[in-house]
């Protein structure tokens, strides 16, 4: 079932923290579940070109945080902060509620997987060679540093009469090891044959059963 379970959903409370960190009574759970979602794809639509592979909620009683992680943090932010201002107010109008926006910069975009994706997505839109374009992602994810990379395309690849699928391994990728650290990223690359869809795993190492223990007592929620 490795492989039809996502990675990170996987590891929550492992090596990997919660996207949205809040509590809610019953009867708004759903409704804040809802928000977040309307949040994050505000977000995406309207600054993909800032590279975004994370965007992190925190609510308490007083104001909603919306942490950003972005490969180009200076084109939320702004000069003098003009964007990440405008972004703010955008956010408080969808919801309602006073936010507060933060910027956290990605220093190597190519070990994030979200990002990877959407630049094989990219790639193949532009009609490049499909493995061409897999096989030099993967080499620049595992120069990076990466221990391990595996890149799935499926759809009409060329333009083939019948969809298939191709990947890429290269190095280390353990699924089932709960110890390691998988990044997981999924994109969608829309040609003119139809949609081809582009799935990214990077290993970033395996904990120590010591420092597996203190990423568990770290990710413990507080009593």
């Amino acid at each position: 079932m490795g492989q039809k379970v996502c990675p990170i959903g996987l590891r929550i409370g492992i090596t990997e923290d919660w996207r949205s960190r809040w509590f809610a009574e019953k009867k708004k759970f759903g409704e804040y579940v809802v928000e977040d979602e309307r949040i994050r794809r505000f977000i995406k639509r309207n600054y993909f070109f800032a590279g975004i592979p994370k965007i992190e909620i925190e609510r308490t009683r007083e104001k909603l945080t919306v942490i950003i992680h972005g490969a180009r943090p200076g084109l939320l932010i702004g000069r003098k902060g003009v964007e990440v201002e405008r972004l703010k107010s955008e956010l408080e109008h969808l919801t309602g509620r006073a936010v507060e926006v933060s910027v956290i910069e990605v220093p190597r975009p190519e070990l994030s997987a979200q990002l990877v994706a959407e630049e094989v997505s990219q790639q193949l839109e532009r009609r490049k060679a499909f493995r061409q374009t897999l096989k030099k992602s993967a080499e620049m994810t595992m120069d990076a540093g990466a221990d391990g990379v595996r890149i799935g395309i499926s759809g009409r690849l060329g333009g083939s009469e019948l969809a298939r699928r191709e990947k890429i391994i290269l190095g280390s990728v353990p699924l089932h090891t709960f110890a390691a650290r998988i990044d997981y990223g999924f994109s969608e690359a829309h040609t003119k044959y139809g949609s081809i869809g582009v799935k990214v795993w990077i290993n970033h190492g395996v904990l120590a059963p010591g420092e597996l223990a203190q990423e568990e007592h770290q990710n413990a929620p507080n009593a």
